[in-house]
């Protein structure tokens, strides 16, 4: 009887940031398990890998516009009639994105969290209202473990990296964010739950990835073949009875 409760056949997912380092995987996950998959991104130009899958086509969307998030979910509506999976996983930031804390502009900081955190909150506002109308669905948000924990700088010496300032309070505020949508809109069947994942590799200088490794209990940067796992549990009928949560996937990082 359980053989089938991971599954998302017949399920309309939205991915915003679908063509991201994460997304690509999150898509090709949703589509293995049977979801019709609307990739939502800025540039079609990197659907290079997903064009071939079945049931997965692409939506313009830039996360930072209320007009295009608008549009991106009438356009979905119009294909499918329904969104039962939003999976918010956009990464919009500035070019001064990485900047030292003293050094951060506050027109910077602002436009920061108003294009990420605020383009979450679009796109769960106006999904959830039409998810209100199906009677229900799943919406998960990529949040971090440095909006549960506070970054070790000790692991970004000897390399051009740091952790942005803006960046633990966007995670952190998606976090609590999504708490608050998960109490709001329990009465309508709307589950709303996070993923907080590790430091993924992504040809990181090899010092700051030795650094990360040696702090991570399993011993190695996750991949993003490891965050697909939580948005299928969280996604599917698995998870029915889980809402407010935030999944950390991290290899152990927080535990210690």
């Amino acid at each position: 009887m359980y053989r089938n409760l991971f599954s998302c056949k017949d399920k309309v997912a939205l991915v915003t940031g679908g063509l991201g380092l994460i997304g690509k995987e999150i898509v090709r996950g949703l589509n293995d398990f049977g979801a019709s998959v609307c990739v939502a991104d800025i540039d079609e130009r990197q659907m290079k890998g997903l064009e071939n899958l079945a049931a997965v086509n692409f939506q313009h969307l830039d996360i930072t516009s209320e007009n295009s998030i608008g549009q991106t979910l009438e356009a979905v509506i119009d294909q499918f009639t329904k969104i039962d999976i939003l999976v918010n996983c956009a990464y919009p930031r500035t070019g001064d994105w990485g900047a030292r804390c003293e050094d951060v502009i506050f027109d910077s900081w602002k436009m920061n969290l108003n294009s990420h955190l605020g383009g979450y909150f679009l796109c769960c506002q106006k999904t959830a209202e039409q998810m209100k109308l199906q009677g229900g669905g799943s919406i998960i948000n990529f949040a971090s473990i440095y909006g549960v924990v506070a970054p070790d700088f000790s692991i970004y010496e000897g390399t051009p990296m740091t952790m942005p300032v803006a960046y633990s309070a966007i995670k952190g505020g998606v976090i609590a964010f999504s708490k608050y949508m998960s109490s709001y809109y329990a009465k309508d069947n709307i589950r709303v739950n996070c993923v907080s994942s590790g430091g993924v590799f992504d040809s990181q200088p090899e010092g700051f990835v030795e650094k990360y490794t040696a702090k991570t209990p399993l011993g190695r940067m996750g991949t993003p073949k490891d965050m697909v796992g939580a948005v299928l549990y969280l996604a599917s009928d698995a998870s029915l009875y889980v809402t407010g949560h935030n999944l950390v996937v991290d290899g152990g990082w927080t535990a210690c």
